[in-house]
């Protein structure tokens, strides 16, 4: 991955969070941040061409793990967690575990042997239905423990794109939703720009 496809400030915040987070974590952070669309694969030559390091050795980081543990999530099956002694390590975690991960979001297992979903996106989806594809789903005052429905709304990666570049994501709830309707005026007259373009080739 070339630095040309990241900014300074883009570049910086890797640096930053590079620690105790999955290349595929990283990249759906740097993703969601940014309004991008890197890979794992792109995060990982970039972390080795700038020999970045996370620390991770494959077990969770102290801390990591809230006082749910190993609680169900809503509509979880009865017993989901369960398993037979000997069957799982000692440090198996069952289905419904929620963990925080060092991208600040809380984590659900949803499916063994490991996968995961962000809460918000669960909770979300159980009301209005599968996420689209290529939308994003942002917590309207910034806080990433904040689960009520009038908290987390549904913006496209292009509109969180201007939303970061114009500065249009705030910790009041009301100033980020007026900066959706913002964003979405100035994507419509970027895709109004480019088909005019397209009309005098």
């Amino acid at each position: 991955m070339a630095d040309k496809l990241l900014s300074p400030e883009q570049a910086e915040y890797l640096k930053q969070h590079v620690k105790n987070i999955s290349n595929s974590d990283l990249a759906d952070l740097m993703n969601q941040r940014f309004g991008l669309s890197l890979t794992r694969r792109q995060i990982n030559t970039y972390k080795k061409n700038h020999k970045l390091r996370s620390g991770l050795d494959g077990r969770f980081p102290k801390g990591n793990i809230p006082p749910n543990k190993g609680k169900k999530f809503p509509n979880m099956p009865h017993n989901a967690g369960m398993f037979t002694k000997g069957q799982r390590p000692h440090n198996h975690l069952p289905i419904g575990t929620e963990l925080i991960k060092s991208d600040g979001y809380i984590w659900v297992k949803i499916k063994e042997p490991n996968k995961w979903r962000q809460k918000h996106v669960l909770l979300w989806e159980e009301v209005h239905g599968r996420k689209p594809r290529g939308m994003k789903l942002l917590f309207a005052d910034g806080d990433r423990q904040n689960f009520s429905m009038d908290n987390i709304i549904l913006v496209s990666s292009e509109e969180v794109l201007i939303m970061n570049r114009k500065s249009l994501i705030m910790q009041d709830r009301e100033l980020t939703k007026s900066g959706v309707l913002l964003a979405k005026v100035y994507a419509k007259m970027s895709r109004r720009k480019r088909e005019r373009k397209s009309h005098h080739k």
